[in-house]
């Protein structure tokens, strides 16, 4: 089962595995990577405390490279959820209380900041 999960794993840092799902929905994307590094964290944990050999450097950065996918797919969503809130009339002051920030300032400047990392991920700057 091992074998299999960092097989998984690097694939899917090959690239071989990264289609999203068919609708293409970034919390379906960052589930299934999330899911794939707990069970490749579970069994290093497993072969650690069996005294096995731990996982191979290429199964690490396997795991290690589905992080920036991830954390790609958690900005879009909040980014989407800020959007949405707007929409719907709530006050970066009510944003902000809901992000754990003290200012509205602080959760508008932090929506640029998602915003403007999303486009330079997009236009391939970062």
């Amino acid at each position: 089962m091992a074998e299999g999960i960092e097989t998984e794993a690097r694939r899917r840092l090959a690239g071989l595995a990264d289609a999203p799902p068919a609708d293409g929905a970034p919390a379906q994307v960052l589930q299934r990577d999330a899911a794939l590094v707990g069970r490749l964290l579970a069994t290093v944990a497993q072969r650690h405390d069996a005294g096995e050999a731990d996982t191979t450097a290429d199964d690490m950065a396997a795991a290690l490279g589905l992080f920036g996918d991830m954390r790609m797919a958690l900005d879009q969503m909040e980014a989407q959820a800020v959007i949405e809130a707007r929409r719907r009339g709530m006050e970066w002051r009510e944003i902000a209380h809901h992000q754990g920030m003290k200012s509205s300032q602080a959760a508008s400047q932090r929506y640029q900041r998602l915003v403007t990392r999303l486009e330079e991920i997009r236009q391939g700057i970062r």
